[in-house]
C-alpha cells in the first residue's frame, strides 16, 4: 500500500506560462494558444524553473504526506502527467474526443512542414522531468507517470511523438535520483505494449483493457508490471472482487510478481467496502497451491 499525492496533471503548466481555469461542467480549460513554432518559443524555459516559486503547495503537501507515510510504515507515491498529454491537452484546449488540431500538427511535424509538436514535446519533457525530480526531493519516494490520453494514439504515433518524451522525462528523473522508482502509464496504450519495454521506467502499468496474462508475456518475465482490475468490478459482489484478485495475480506470475492495482482509477460512487475486500484478498492471497 502507499500514499499517492493525487493532482490535477495539468498543474505544473502555468510554470511555462500556459493558463487554465477549471469550468463548472466542463473541466479545465486551457486559454494560452500553442499551435506555431513561435508559440512554443514564447512560452517559459523549462529549464529554469523554480517550482517552490511558482508551485509553492507541492513541497507543503508532500512534506505533510511524507510524515504521515512515515507513520503508516508505508511510500509515498507522486504523480506527473505524460509530455503528450500535456500536450495534446494544452493544444486542444480542453478534454477532446478525436485531438485533431494535436493529430494535424503531428502530420505537419512528420512532414517537415512545421516542428512545433515536437518542440513543444521537448520543453515539456525537459520541466516533467524537472518536476519529477522536485517532488522527489520533497519527499515523494515513487514517480507515476501518467500517458492519460495514450488512448489517443496509434502505434506509431505513440512510438515517434508520446515515447520519446516520456522517456527523456523519465531519464532527467532517474540521472538525479537513480535509486527512486519510476512508473509509467499509458492509459489505452496497451494495444502497443510491446513499445513500452525499453520507456526507462522501473514498472510498467497496464490498465484494465488487456489480460494480464497477455499483458505480462509482451512485456515479459523481468518487467515489473502493475495493474490491472477494471474499476467497475468493485461494484460488483465480495465473490467477484475476491475472485478477480486471485486472478490477476496468477496471471501476473504470482505472489511478488507484479503490483496488484485497479487498471484505472477508483469510480466515483465505488461502495468504500469493496475497496477493504480487495486490499484485503490481496494481502491474504498466496498463489495457487501447487
Amino acid at each position: 500500500l502507499g500514499i499517492i499525492m493525487f493532482s490535477d496533471i495539468l498543474t505544473p503548466l502555468p510554470t511555462l506560462g500556459i493558463d487554465f481555469d477549471v469550468v463548472k461542467g466542463t473541466g479545465p480549460v486551457i486559454s494560452t494558444e500553442v499551435l506555431t513554432e513561435a508559440d512554443v518559443a514564447n512560452l517559459g524555459s523549462a529549464e529554469s524553473v523554480d517550482f517552490d516559486d511558482k508551485l509553492p503547495f507541492i513541497r507543503e503537501i508532500l512534506g505533510r504526506l511524507s510524515k504521515e507515510a512515515e507513520e503508516a510504515n508505508t511510500s509515498l507515491i507522486g504523480f506527473v502527467g505524460a509530455p503528450f498529454t500535456l500536450a495534446a491537452y494544452t493544444i486542444e484546449g480542453k478534454s477532446s474526443k478525436a485531438c485533431l488540431t494535436t493529430k494535424k500538427m503531428m502530420m505537419a511535424d512528420e512532414a517537415g512542414d512545421s516542428k512545433a509538436m515536437s518542440q513543444f514535446l521537448d520543453k515539456l519533457a525537459t520541466m516533467i522531468g524537472e518536476y519529477g525530480v522536485h517532488q522527489i526531493e520533497c519527499g515523494a519516494q515513487v514517480i507515476q507517470v501518467f500517458e492519460s490520453w495514450a488512448h489517443q494514439l496509434g502505434p506509431s504515433g505513440f512510438e515517434k511523438f508520446a515515447k520519446p518524451a516520456a522517456k527523456k522525462a523519465i531519464q532527467i528523473m532517474k540521472e538525479a535520483h537513480p535509486d527512486v522508482p519510476v512508473i509509467y502509464f499509458a492509459n489505452g496504450g496497451s494495444s502497443y505494449l510491446e513499445l513500452q519495454k525499453d520507456m526507462g521506467a522501473d514498472m510498467i502499468a497496464v490498465d484494465w483493457s488487456v489480460d494480464m496474462a497477455t499483458a505480462r508475456k509482451t512485456l515479459g518475465e523481468d518487467i515489473p508490471i502493475s495493474g490491472n482490475i477494471d474499476p467497475t468490478v468493485l461494484f460488483g459482489s465480495k465473490e467477484q472482487i475476491e475472485q478477480a484478485v486471485r486472478d490477476c495475480i496468477d496471471k501476473a506470475g504470482g505472489p511478488g510478481k507484479h503490483l496488484l492495482n485497479l487498471g484505472h482509477g477508483v469510480m466515483q460512487g465505488t461502495p468504500e467496502e469493496a475497496v477493504g475486500w480487495l486490499v484485503d484478498e490481496c494481502k491474504r492471497y498466496k498463489g495457487k497451491e501447487v
